[in-house]
């Protein structure tokens, strides 16, 4: 075997790897869609937030626990730690700016 299949074995991304770096790239997407939520005064993307947080959180949850072995054995173990912590942030952040969305400023009254 030849150093070049050596050097390329521990770089090979496998369903192992997919899994969990697909789920933290799309919680990383709702971390940056619900800071973009937060600055916009109406917070329209903040569901699309909460959504992109939970399905990272619950496909790196599923995949950390089913993952055999542990952290460096290519598993997706750390990948799916990621995800679901990058997941929660989102969601949280998400939560934050729908709830800002439904509350009135202070100091507006309701016309009717």
């Amino acid at each position: 075997m030849s150093t070049q299949y050596l050097l390329a074995a521990g770089y090979e991304l496998g369903v192992g790897r997919a899994v969990p770096t697909s789920a933290a790239v799309v919680a990383l997407i709702g971390v940056v869609v619900a800071v973009l939520a937060l600055r916009r005064p109406n917070g329209r993307l903040a569901g699309t937030a909460v959504a992109l947080g939970l399905v990272g959180v619950i496909a790196g949850g599923v995949h950390g626990a089913n993952a055999a072995g542990g952290l460096g054995t290519g598993n997706g173990l750390a990948g799916a730690v990621i995800a679901v912590a990058l997941g929660l942030v989102g969601t949280a952040l998400g939560g934050v700016a729908l709830a800002r969305r439904r509350v009135p400023a202070a100091g507006s009254r309701a016309r009717g």
